[in-house]
Formats: C-alpha cells, sequence, structure tokens
C-alpha cells in the first residue's frame, strides 16, 4: 500500500509550551470544558430511550415511526465519527470539536422548538455529528495536557460514554414524569454551548503542519456500508429478518466493505490506513470495544424493561420509568468515580491487563444478574458491578490506542475505535431485540419477555465478557510513545 504523502509534526512537540504552562487549575478546567461536551454528546443517545412511548403519542405518530428519532441519531454517529476523526487530523482537533458542538447546539435547539416530527427526526440526526465529540476529546487532551495528567484526563473523557448512558436514563425519568419533553433537548443544547464557549476560551489548539485532501471514494463507500450495516440491524426486528430488504442490504454492507478496502489499498491518501488498522493490537482493541459496547448496552436494556416488567411475569417490579433509570444511576456514578483508579491501574499495569482486569468484573457482574433475582437491590448490586467493569475497560481501550498509533492518526484512529463500539450496541440491540422478543411469558394475554430470556441474554454477554479478557491478554504490552509511529 502507498503511505499518504502528507505527514505532521508530533502533537507532543507541536505543543511543548502549551504543556509546560499549563498549571493544575487550568488542567482541570480545560478537562471540565471537554468533558461536558463529551456527556453531552453521550446523553443524546440515550435521553429520548424511556420517552419514546410518550413522544409517540404527543406527535400523534405510532411507535415504529418515532423511532426514527433514535435511529436517525444512531445512522448519523456511525457514519460520522470515523469521517470526522480523519478531518481533525488533517484540519484541528479542537477545530472539529468545535464544529461537532456547534452541530450538537442546533440540532438540540431545533428539537426544542418544534413539535413536528419531521423536522425533530432532522434535528436528531444532526445531533448524531456529536458523537464524534469523546473521540476527538481524548485526541485534543492527548496532545495539550501535561503528560502525568493525560491519563486520568483520556480516562474521564472515554469513560463518559458510558456514565452519560447510565445518567441519560434516570434524567428522562424524572422529566417524563414531571415536565414537557422539550426540556430534554433545552438542556443538550445547553450544555453544548456552554461547552463550546469554555472551550474556545480554555483550550488551544495543537501547533500542527495539518492539510491535506479528504479520500472522497472512501468517503462515500464508508458511508454507504456503514449505513447499509446500522439501518438493517436497527430496524430488523420490525422488517423481519428473513426479509428481502434486511437480507439485501447486509449484502450490500458486505458488498461495500470489500469495495472500500479495494480502493483504500489503492489510495495515496487514505480514509482509513488499512495497514495500521491492521495491526494486531488495534484489531484486538477494536474488537474488545465491539464486545464491551454489546455487553453494556445488553445491561441498559436487561435493567430498564428488567424491573418496569410486572410482577406477574415472576421476576418484575412492576417499576416506573423513574426508578427503572435510577437503578441504574449507581452505574454511571460508578463510572465517574472510578476513573482516577482506572488510570493509576493503566500507568502501573499496563492497559492491556486494566481492561483484562475489568473485562473479568464485567463477567462477574452478569454471572450475579443471573444468579439473584429475587430483589431489586440485587438488581441494582449487579448493574452496578457491570458499569464498574465498564467504566474501567472503557477508560483502558483509548491508552490502548494511543499507544499504538501515530500522532497524526489519533483522532481518526479513535474514531474507528468508537464506530466499533457503536457496532457492538448496535448487536446487542439487534441480537438482545430478537431473543427477548424470542422467549417470553404471557401475562394477562399480554406476552412480556421471560426470566429465561433474560438469563440467557447475560449469559452471550458474559461469554462476550470472557473474550474480551482473552483478547486483551493477547494484546502486546504497551511500548514506549516514541516507537508508537513505527508500522
Amino acid at each position: 500500500m502507498r503511505k499518504a504523502t502528507t505527514e505532521r509534526r508530533r502533537p507532543d512537540d507541536a505543543t511543548a509550551t502549551t504543556r509546560s504552562r499549563a498549571s493544575p487549575a487550568r488542567v482541570r478546567v480545560q478537562v471540565a470544558a471537554i468533558g461536558l461536551g463529551a456527556l453531552m454528546s453521550a446523553l443524546t443517545q440515550t435521553l429520548v430511550v424511556p420517552v419514546l412511548p410518550k413522544l409517540a403519542v404527543e406527535l400523534h405518530t405510532t411507535a415504529g415511526a418515532a423511532q426514527w428519532l433514535l435511529t436517525s441519531t444512531l445512522l448519523v454517529a456511525a457514519v460520522s465519527v470515523p469521517i470526522i476523526g480523519r478531518l481533525a487530523d488533517m484540519f484541528g482537533r479542537r477545530l472539529l470539536l468545535l464544529c461537532c458542538l456547534g452541530i450538537l447546539a442546533a440540532g438540540s435547539l431545533l428539537d426544542a422548538l418544534t413539535s413536528n416530527l419531521a423536522l425533530m427526526i432532522v434535528g436528531r440526526a444532526l445531533s448524531g455529528v456529536a458523537s464524534a465529540a469523546i473521540p476527538l476529546g481524548i485526541s485534543l487532551l492527548t496532545a495539550v495536557l501535561p503528560r502525568e495528567r493525560t491519563g486520568s484526563a483520556v480516562a474521564l473523557i472515554s469513560a463518559m460514554l458510558g456514565i452519560g448512558s447510565a445518567l441519560g436514563l434516570p434524567l428522562a425519568g424524572v422529566i417524563a414524569d414531571s415536565a414537557d419533553y422539550h426540556v430534554l433537548f433545552w438542556i443538550i443544547a445547553g450544555g453544548a454551548v456552554a461547552s463550546f464557549v469554555a472551550i474556545i476560551g480554555l483550550v488551544p489548539e495543537p501547533a500542527t503542519d495539518a492539510g491535506g485532501r479528504l479520500d472522497w471514494s472512501g468517503t462515500v463507500l464508508l458511508c454507504a456500508g456503514v449505513t447499509a450495516l446500522m439501518l438493517p440491524l436497527s430496524k430488523g426486528s420490525s422488517w423481519g429478518w428473513a426479509s428481502v430488504g434486511t437480507i439485501g442490504l447486509f449484502v450490500l454492507a458486505a458488498i461495500l466493505v470489500v469495495a472500500l478496502v479495494m480502493v483504500e489499498r489503492r489510495s495515496d491518501n487514505p480514509l482509513l490506513d488499512l495497514d495500521r488498522l491492521a495491526r494486531r493490537p488495534i484489531v484486538l482493541t477494536n474488537l474488545s470495544s465491539l464486545l464491551i459496547g454489546f455487553a453494556l448496552f445488553s445491561s441498559f436494556v436487561g435493567t430498564s424493561s428488567y424491573v418496569q416488567a410486572p410482577t406477574t411475569t415472576g421476576y418484575g417490579f412492576g417499576s416506573s420509568i423513574l426508578v427503572a433509570g435510577l437503578c441504574l444511576l449507581p452505574m454511571g456514578v460508578l463510572m465517574l468515580l472510578l476513573a482516577p483508579v482506572a488510570a493509576q491501574s493503566i500507568a502501573r499495569w499496563g492497559a492491556h491487563r486494566t481492561l483484562a482486569a475489568a473485562a473479568a468484573v464485567i463477567t462477574l457482574g452478569l454471572l450475579f444478574r443471573i444468579l439473584f433475582t429475587d430483589s431489586l437491590w440485587q438488581v441494582i448490586v449487579g448493574t452496578a458491578i457491570i458499569g464498574a467493569g465498564s467504566g474501567v475497560s472503557y477508560s483502558s481501550l483509548p491508552s490502548l490506542i494511543n499507544a499504538n498509533t501515530p500522532p497524526n492518526e489519533l483522532a481518526s484512529t479513535n474514531g474507528v475505535n468508537s464506530l466499533a463500539r457503536f457496532l457492538g450496541s448496535s448487536l446487542s440491540s439487534a441480537i438482545g431485540g430478537s431473543l427477548l422478543a424470542a422467549i417470553t411469558v404471557t401475562v394477562g394475554g399480554i406476552a412480556f419477555p421471560s426470566l429465561t430470556g433474560y438469563r440467557v441474554l447475560f449469559a452471550i454477554c458474559a461469554v462476550a465478557s470472557v473474550l474480551v479478557v482473552v483478547a486483551a491478554l493477547s494484546i502486546p504490552p504497551r511500548r514506549p510513545a516514541a516507537t508508537a509511529t513505527d508500522s
């Protein structure tokens, strides 16, 4: 494969002056500014989940149509994250992060001001672009922070995906019970604007010899391929997994991926550096990201719907949306509190061992959920254990990416890793939804997922977590940063 002709100065060298002047107080506010944007991008993916039934009623539409308020966000997120990462490596990480936050604010403001379904779907699609804020924030902080503060900051920003997801459900539950649903979008718009302003004033753009051109052929193929894959994963349960449309899109996705590989290997300036992405540490890290995304999303689904099921199912607690969301709150709190612990573990034991240990904790939490089902506190404890392991796992992944990626490709490679998480979540939704719909118990003429269905789902997730342990221990130990640029 021919290499890209555009090379750039190492961010570590380019920001040496910025690093030396950064005081502890300035570091904290920089992390807070970027962290707020990362939190808003994570919240936008989950805030509407508990209120979709209410939105269907309020917007006078069907449940299937209302589902596009979530599907549109996930589709745009999956397509845009790797592309925005590449653009950030070319033209500036801070610039692209500000663009993402501006688009998030605009999309959320549109949703806050309208009750028209079509316009709201447009706003939600725009909001999906902000999913790149987390990989962009990670790569930006890696460049501008003092080296001794980078580990804890990266761990916190990476964990924001799980933190936002865990906090978004109880927040949405509170608002669904007591306020107009538009408040959800006002919150995200306000947070995005606050983060935008703070980053402009507090976070510098790393000096770089940026430039180059976008690989348009690769971009078009990537967009089409990811869309062809994500769409049936999101809608397959309603379309039917054996339907012509579902199977046809999966076949189209496979063809487009093959075409993408062929085009990228012939490109002088590829969107995706396939040689680097095919290296063993990156492959295993991205595989781990996909599997963790699978396990964590199933835990969200397997908690919210689980506790809301009627007691007559033999396992449910007949709880409200608010109570279901509060059951996930300890998960988010633990993710936040364990970010600095994860950073210390990574520095002492290595990111690959930390990831393996965290995945083992996820496995224990899933086994706890399988074995103990009698009380609500048991659900909360099991979910909290899963959250603790997931938070540390998410903190470990960017450290593995950064240790095995050239500095001038950090944003794009972290973007691909985020795409792997999205694919894992989508697979989890597709497989978990189909599984729970197939293994049911009938109560009062209504079919609910059975306890056996949930246990099978958690068992599959536990197997996925064990595979992460194996993959993590197979990753070579972290190399010194100076050698991370070689092929």
